[in-house]
């Protein structure tokens, strides 16, 4: 297994990532793919389109990346996921490598699927293998919107290989496929389906090293189709399969696919581009590089492989979402279904950004300000398309999941870091505006209201806080673009939060639309509540561009402290109904889901950032380990793991659009950061388990009392140094 080469590996080479060692061998994809993680063990590239990976043929909501730890059989290779997810859908073009098909007997797939160990499975960055407990070996890599599949079978039988357009048909139904044989070793095709994005149009070409001696097609019912041939175009069934018969022979047959959202023609044009003259081994070898290249921008020293591992690892999943969508000429299928073409910048979709905005965006600004960029063009180009700003895109689609247009604060952090050209900033000022401006989402409501009635919308006090926050987005680039009357409309309901804080339970709480509470649950998390995939205990944390004032609305520092100790003291109580995404639990605060993520930075706000200190440091070492099932909630396209690199570091953006990373306490004695062209190095002093607690911050010689470091700072390059102790500080006293 993959943890066993990284301990072989880790004795060869030593401990520490220095100049010449691979951060990559301290990377072990398996870990999420247990519990609740969601995550998916096979082969892709940084921010890829292609993430080429095996399947379980077992539906359910463990298995929305389509693969889990306690399953022992695979169904097939398939080349697009969801990493972290709570919800599944793609899985597009399922490929398995079979022996004894024989053609004149009736055709059922999953007498093919395959039984495995995992003691015969391992993955790194860029790589996946497995050897079936019938002998056939599958390894897989990737290039950026390719996928290249090596089989090795067993001698005694011919080799075959099973296409399956109709795969997943739980989560993402197929309603118009294709599969075409073109020439003795290439074939092409398409896939329509409907899922959590609702139109979904993928096409793909591909091409066998060996010529295809056979051919046989079976539509959605497992029924051969008439003339035993491969489909034509004009023969179009829905979810139809193949399999392909080569030559009985000792060498490995190997596979290359191009995808494309725009055409056949774009997927070969892929093809053509990325992998058309690569062998497996260079293929391999080049995925590893891009790999090395984003892990290693951030340098651990410690002695610790273990929680090494889970670092980086974390840095491995924070960069597999968002994904790119364009094709290598820039063409790609839009939310409006028409085909668009953008030559000047790469397209992305899978925007979780509900998740993703807290901390695995502001992380972006930091280690791929390039990327950044990327990312903000294709806000551009979904509202030019759609009329509004991503919520949660997916291959082409909006599907609307999850609250807040949290594309905004994306934007506003992206603006204050200087990373917004001044040519782009009025179109996406223009865009938030019109997003904040919705007639969808509740949004009428909350405009009508000051806040949004429970009885008029469920989720009614997160979406109202979510909200708020955004809006308070709007009017920082308000004030700072010298729109004043935007700014006076956008400050105000930046304080939509108030109307729902009530005095008398220290919670934010449901209101009628007749102004009077709710009588609620405050412990109840489901799905059909006030709150989303929370309860009253997380969300009435979430004011974090007014904590001082929400200070204030709980009557002063002594009972907002009074008030954050218990939520990690009550009982685990969800309610009659919980929510299946919350986990992780320490009392009430639960770190499997993104509500609670920057709750313990809060005491840093009342003096007592040593609090801090103890709930951080708990949280790293009993959420995360290096096991299948290491992440204790779903990783959510990488906010999961982000929120243990910035925690790693020492720093949390608790207001992630304000440029500033709220001081924490570190979980390693060195780190060393690559700023563009410069270095800003992390060390903490006197460091081990036990001295968990910060005693005095320095940054370039200076000692820090603000409680933060700003992003500038950590750009221009330089040092940062924790002086740390086995017992509190009672006088540092940061005035954030």
């Amino acid at each position: 297994m993959r943890r066993i080469i990284i301990s072989a590996l880790m004795l060869i080479t030593g401990v520490g990532i220095s100049s010449g060692q691979q951060t990559t061998a301290f990377v072990d994809p398996f870990i999420g793919t247990d519990g609740h993680g969601h995550t998916f063990p096979g082969a892709t590239t940084p921010f890829g389109m292609v993430q080429l990976s095996p399947d379980n043929p077992v539906s359910g909501w463990d298995w929305s990346s389509g693969y889990h730890w306690t399953s022992g059989t695979i169904a097939g290779f398939s080349h697009t996921h969801l990493s972290g997810t709570g919800v599944g859908d793609l899985l597009d073009v399922s490929v398995l490598p079979i022996q004894g098909f024989e053609k004149n007997k009736p055709f059922a797939p999953n007498a093919f699927y395959a039984k495995f160990s995992h003691n015969n499975e391992q993955a790194s960055p860029g790589y996946y293998a497995v050897e079936f407990n019938n002998g056939i070996k599958t390894e897989l890599t990737a290039t950026p919107r390719c996928g290249f599949h090596k089989y090795t079978f067993t001698e005694n039988l011919k080799a075959q290989v099973m296409i399956d357009l109709g795969f997943n048909r739980n989560t993402d139904i197929p309603y118009e496929t294709v599969i075409e044989k073109i020439s003795n070793t290439e074939i092409q095709g398409y896939r329509f389906s409907g899922g959590w994005a609702d139109k979904q149009k993928l096409y793909f070409y591909a091409k066998f090293s060996q010529p295809i001696i056979s051919a046989i097609l079976f539509d959605e019912n497992n029924k051969l189709v008439e003339g035993n041939k491969v489909l034509s175009k004009d023969a179009i069934k829905k979810g139809v399969k193949a399999v392909f018969e080569f030559e009985q022979g000792q060498s490995s047959l190997f596979l290359k696919v191009a995808i494309s959202s725009a055409s056949i023609e774009g997927a070969k044009r892929n093809f053509k581009a990325e992998i058309a003259n690569l062998s497996f081994d260079q293929a391999k070898e080049q995925a590893q590089d891009q790999w090395e290249a984003v892990l290693s921008k951030v340098e651990v020293k410690s002695d610790d492989t273990e929680k090494k591992t889970v670092f980086y690892t974390a840095m491995y999943h924070a960069s597999i979402a968002p994904n790119l969508y364009s094709d290598v000429d820039g063409s790609y299928t839009g939310v409006d279904g028409e085909l668009h073409q953008n030559k000047k910048s790469n397209n992305y979709f899978t925007f979780s950004l509900w998740d993703t905005y807290r901390a695995s965006h502001p992380l972006f600004t930091i280690l791929q300000p390039k990327m950044v960029n990327n990312f903000l063009e294709a806000f551009l180009m979904q509202y030019n398309e759609s009329g509004l700003l991503p919520v949660w895109s997916l291959w082409g689609n909006e599907t609307n999941c999850m609250i807040g247009y949290h594309s905004i604060p994306v934007i506003v952090d992206a603006y204050f870091k200087g990373l917004i050209s001044k040519k782009k900033v009025l179109p996406l000022y223009d865009a938030m505006k019109t997003s904040a401006n919705q007639n969808i989402r509740s949004t009428p409501n909350y405009k009508t209201y000051g806040y949004i009635p429970c009885d008029l919308s469920k989720n009614s006090v997160s979406i109202t806080l979510e909200y708020a926050y955004d809006d308070w987005c709007i009017a920082q680039m308000a004030r700072a673009l010298e729109k004043s009357e935007d700014y006076e409309i956008y400050a105000k309901r930046a304080l939509s939060y108030r109307n729902l804080f009530n005095s008398e339970s220290n919670l934010m709480q449901p209101k009628l639309k007749n102004g009077e509470w709710k009588e609620f649950n405050p412990f109840d998390t489901g799905y059909k509540n006030d709150y989303t995939e929370a309860n009253a205990f997380q969300y009435t944390w979430y004011v974090p561009h007014n904590i001082e004032d929400l200070i204030d609305l709980m009557g002063g520092k002594n009972e907002f402290v009074s008030m954050l100790d218990s939520i990690f003291e009550m009982p685990v109580e969800l309610g009659e109904k919980a929510a299946k995404d919350v986990s992780g639990f320490i009392g009430q605060y639960i770190h499997g889901n993104e509500p609670s993520h920057h709750i313990a930075y809060l005491y840093n706000y009342v003096g007592q950032p040593y609090k801090a200190h103890e709930r951080i440091n708990q949280i790293m070492k009993e959420m995360y380990n290096t096991k299948p099932d290491g992440l204790c909630g779903n990783e959510d396209c990488g906010q999961m793991s982000a929120w243990y690199i910035f925690s790693a570091m020492g720093m949390y953006p608790v207001n992630p659009a304000v440029g500033k990373y709220d001081l924490g306490t570190p979980a390693f004695p060195y780190m060393k950061l690559k700023v563009g062209k410069k270095e800003f190095e992390i060390e903490a002093h006197n460091f081990s388990e036990q001295n968990i607690y910060v005693q005095k911050v320095l940054l370039n010689g200076t000692e820090i009392t603000s409680g933060f470091v700003s992003h500038s700072e950590i750009v221009k390059g330089g040092k940062l140094e924790f002086f740390m102790g086995d017992k509190p500080n009672f006088e540092l006293n940061y005035s954030n």
